[in-house]
């Protein structure tokens, strides 16, 4: 999917310099060895992350993990955005598209946080990274001029047979208390992050990604932390320095770190090219999943996580006719989260 947008001015009180040739988009840019091993890094990052969301989710309950999560994203995307003297505070018509993407923050990571503690970290990692079926579908219907061709469809068709193939068949006991629901949920948080890219895709062409993504974080906090007052005890468990990291991870590293390189690659080189390094996310769940957990991978998973990279792949790759490159800002917000 793709729209073509014009990057608005960031900069407050100074007029902003003139970008360096060097640093200038283009999209025949060339990817060096250096720029692919960061993507592929962070890639790796995004694939640990529903790792470490299983290790907090032990201790601190679904709504609290979130709100303590999103807490620390918002705190290291503000100071990033102050240090960048990128304007934080929404003008009055801003409000209403903010917190529509507050609320489906809100939604999908609750759901997410739910479906991972409901099944095991490499069938959440896949379930959850096959957003782009859904993105592709809503797409057709809501997006004018962006209508599915037949190698989406083969590629949907492929990814959607890998998911049959993961929701089927069966983690390790331990791990996965309720696996059926577990893995429904996840499939369930997929569709509202697709949701959530759709709505974004609107917003960014007229706000800038960062104030955008810092607002749905903090917009969706009292709902975190009103419904974790609510019905959810501070910790499950007694606290120990385990899940306290894998919440920093969560928020420091990937809704941080992750959301500022990312944003800086796409600033420099072709959406396009670039966004191919994100594929391998789930094969870097599942991998990290079975090396923190010792868990099994079976045969069914195995496939069914080709097929979802394979086939979301496929139905990725822009008609050689008609590329029309994708903003920085609506590539990078899908993974700021």
């Amino acid at each position: 999917m793709s729209i073509e947008v014009q990057p608005q001015a960031v900069t407050v009180g100074a007029k902003p310099e003139p970008v360096p040739a060097s640093r200038k988009f283009r999209p025949d840019r060339r990817v060096s060895p250096r720029v692919a091993l960061t993507a592929l890094m962070i890639s790796m990052l995004w694939g640990a992350n529903v790792v470490a969301l299983k290790i907090s989710l032990w201790t601190f309950a679904p709504f609290w993990n979130a709100f303590w999560r999103m807490g620390v994203g918002a705190i290291v995307i503000g100071l990033w955005a102050r240090h960048r003297k990128i304007k934080l505070r929404p003008e009055e018509a801003e409000w209403p598209s903010l917190l529509a993407l507050g609320a489906f923050c809100f939604i999908q990571i609750s759901l997410l946080n739910h479906g991972v503690s409901m099944t095991s970290a490499a069938y959440a990692v896949v379930l959850v990274n096959c957003h782009p079926i859904f993105t592709n579908l809503l797409a057709h219907f809501i997006m004018p001029g962006d209508r599915l061709t037949w190698s989406r469809v083969i590629g949907l068709a492929t990814a959607f047979i890998g998911i049959c193939f993961v929701f089927l068949s069966k983690p390790d006991a331990h791990l996965a208390p309720e696996p059926f629901w577990g893995n429904l949920i996840g499939i369930a948080s997929s569709f509202f992050v697709a949701v959530r890219s759709i709505a974004t895709k609107r917003v960014v062409q007229r706000l800038n990604a960062v104030r955008v993504i810092f607002w749905t974080l903090v917009l969706a906090l009292p709902g975190f932390v009103g419904m974790a007052l609510a019905i959810e005890p501070l910790t499950l468990i007694p606290l120990r320095w385990e899940p306290v990291a894998a919440v920093l991870y969560q928020g420091c590293v990937v809704a941080g770190f992750c959301f500022i390189i990312w944003t800086g690659l796409l600033r420099d080189y072709s959406a396009s090219t670039i966004s191919i390094f994100a594929f391998p996310t789930p094969i870097f769940g599942v991998l990290f999943s079975a090396l923190a957990f010792s868990e099994t991978l079976a045969t069914a998973l195995l496939v069914g996580a080709s097929a979802v990279v394979a086939g979301i792949l496929i139905a990725a790759r822009p008609p050689t006719w008609r590329v029309v490159e994708q903003p920085p800002e609506e590539e990078s917000i899908k993974r700021a989260a």
